[in-house]
């Protein structure tokens, strides 16, 4: 393993207060929907950053161009960072995010693909973006095309077996050109994913599986990008990133707490979330 990039810091400092961002708008939108995902949205808010604001290739005003790099947001419940992150990124105006969940709108709670752009795949029910992103990998290898594949799961939703079919197709084709980033908060809709199914040695699984893998710290900006920059790991081998996250990330009273899986803030729980996670200038 090379060693750790140096990056400039006022990337770091852009993508620090890209995520403040990010987090408070998610936050309101969430609230004044009365529904969404707060805990894992939260836990998966810096990886998004980091892809969308430094990793990616992906221009908005093309979301369609054949050479960009494709990213599955397989666990699609985390739509509101999703979303967020996308309207941020400029793939549709940011006004926008106010009709989160509201009737008729294109923002519902798992991301359309054929309604927003940016969205590459319909996901939600877990355990088939990574079985999509495998195919696209594969059509890359065959067009001889450059673009990458970029996917991120949840943890509990590696018990679904469909995510291990997958894995062995990528390894045995080699698909070093697909990024599988795992959110690995340690916690599934009411439990640990330890308690419900246990996932470890989640590592040493992937590698037996054919993949090459890093393990980071999720929330830290500048050792996402250097793993993300350092793909592929091992030539020939699909590319596993186990992200250490939280969930609830940025909010103490939410982090790492179960309930927050799928509950709502109240008006006095916003606006204490907002005052922690702190100005976006």
């Amino acid at each position: 393993m090379r060693p750790p990039t140096p990056f400039d810091s006022d990337l770091l400092a852009r993508l620090a207060a890209q995520t403040r961002v990010t987090r408070r708008r998610n936050l309101r939108l969430i609230h004044d929907a009365g529904l969404g995902h707060i805990g894992a949205d939260l836990s998966a808010t810096d990886i998004l950053t980091v892809l969308y604001g430094a990793v990616l290739r992906v221009d908005p005003e093309r979301p369609d161009d054949p050479g960009r790099d494709r990213f599955i947001m397989s666990k699609g419940h985390a739509s509101g960072a999703f979303y967020t992150t996308l309207a941020h990124s400029g793939f549709f105006p940011a006004e926008e995010l106010e009709t989160f969940m509201k009737p008729l709108s294109r923002l519902n709670g798992h991301p359309p693909r054929n309604k927003v752009p940016g969205v590459e795949a319909s996901t939600g029910p877990l355990g088939h973006g990574l079985p999509i992103a495998v195919g696209a990998a594969l059509a890359s290898r065959l067009d001889g095309a450059p673009w990458r594949v970029y996917v991120l799961t949840g943890d509990g939703e590696l018990q679904e077996g469909s995510n291990w079919e997958a894995a062995m197709a990528a390894a045995h084709f080699g698909l070093d050109r697909l990024v599988l980033t795992i959110d690995r908060n340690g916690l599934q809709l009411a439990a640990p994913t330890e308690e419900t199914m246990g996932l470890e040695p989640l590592a040493d699984k992937w590698r037996a599986f054919g993949w090459a893998v890093r393990e980071v710290d999720g929330h830290d900006h500048a050792a996402l990008l250097s793993a993300y920059r350092d793909v592929p790991f091992e030539p020939g081998r699909p590319n596993c990133l186990i992200a250490r996250t939280h969930k609830g990330q940025g909010v103490s009273f939410m982090r790492d707490e179960p309930a927050w899986h799928h509950k709502v803030p109240d008006a006095a729980q916003l606006e204490a979330a907002l005052v922690e996670i702190g100005e976006t200038a």
